[in-house]
């Protein structure tokens, strides 16, 4: 690669450790390089749960760049990580660029990876991968929002590559993979397997967790709004996961959030608590 583009590209990383101290959740470790860094950790629900929003200050991943995130919960620690807006990945000729999430739950801790939407731009080349290790008892829950292309500005996603990676995994065994590797011009966008013409999707999973019948059926009864959205919840042992499919991206981020809501006082024990970056 040209060393003058090396230059011009952004390798940041972030490592953020958790760890209980008696009632409260302290952010014991917050190491950072290049532009990804984590605004002060606050307490809108008590001292027992930290909230903390991740920042990435030139709001735009292009060619090249990379995010990493690690993140380690001690036993007993609880988290929640949001980001104060959509992630944009911008136009890649050549280079593609990266996002890697990688989560470590011992004993009893409790992390939920909850940003805002990411939207790909027409030529953009991405790699997600997501990797999490919980123990027995460590509770996960985590979503992502894809818009492929600026459906608002008339530009779809007919250009570019997209490659995802997820695996989580409880007391060392898999409980979750998936993979998919996306060219935009292969017909993905209209594809019955694909997009089927919407331009917007998203995956929200509860890992560590036993949804039982009752519970099940009211995450079910909760509905997009528009008629023309699709939406499904599949239940597997120790692991809940809905599907979005449509063309809102706040639709997705609000039936996700009303999910989270109906979910989080049963399987995690505390109200749902919207991160105070919501309201900005």
């Amino acid at each position: 690669m040209d060393p003058s583009r090396l230059r011009r590209t952004w390798h940041a990383s972030l490592d953020l450790g958790f760890t209980r101290r008696e009632d409260t959740t302290i952010l014991s470790r917050n190491l950072h390089n290049g532009p990804l860094q984590v605004q002060k950790a606050l307490y809108p629900e008590g001292r027992d749960t930290c909230h903390v929003a991740v920042l990435h200050p030139p709001g735009g991943v292009a060619a090249g760049d990379s995010l990493c995130v690690d993140l380690a919960c001690a036993e007993g620690a609880r988290a929640v990580l949001t980001t104060p807006g959509a992630t944009k990945w911008y136009r890649s000729e050549g280079h593609g660029a990266m996002q890697r999430i990688r989560l470590s739950l011992a004993g009893s801790a409790v992390a939920e990876w909850l940003p805002r939407e990411n939207i790909f731009f027409d030529g953009s080349n991405i790699a997600m991968h997501l990797e999490a290790d919980l123990s027995d008892d460590a509770k996960y829950f985590g979503w992502e929002i894809m818009c492929f292309g600026r459906r608002a500005s008339g530009e779809r996603w007919s250009r570019g590559r997209l490659l995802v990676q997820s695996r989580i995994r409880r007391a060392g065994r898999l409980l979750w993979s998936e993979n998919a590797n996306v060219d935009a011009s292969d017909g993905f966008s209209q594809s019955a397997v694909g997009l089927r013409g919407f331009t917007v999707c998203g995956t929200f999973v509860a890992a560590g967790c036993e949804v039982d019948g009752d519970l099940l059926t009211k995450c079910r009864e909760l509905r997009p709004a528009r008629a023309r959205s699709e939406a499904g919840i599949t239940r597997l042992p120790h692991l809940l996961i809905a599907r979005y499919l449509g063309d809102s991206s706040e639709e997705a981020f609000g039936w996700f959030t009303d999910l989270w809501g109906i979910l989080r006082p049963r399987l995690l024990g505390k109200p749902a608590c919207a991160p105070r970056v919501w309201a900005c």
